[in-house]
């Protein structure tokens, strides 16, 4: 995984980690939901860039 990526990801998983906190303050389930749909987008694709770094090797 590139570092690139790397900023990427842990960026969107923040944006995400943000929105949820902001949606428990506000009691916004959407806003919640939409912060931990985030975190998780960034868990997968971090999980998928390391598989491939792994068969790379």
């Amino acid at each position: 995984m590139s570092a690139e990526d790397k900023i990427k990801n842990g960026a969107e998983k923040l944006i995400g980690q943000a929105k949820a906190a902001a949606g428990h303050i506000a009691n916004n389930d959407r806003l919640v939901a939409e912060g931990k749909v985030d975190q998780a987008k960034a868990d997968v694709k971090g999980t998928v860039e390391d598989v491939k770094d792994t068969f790379k090797k």
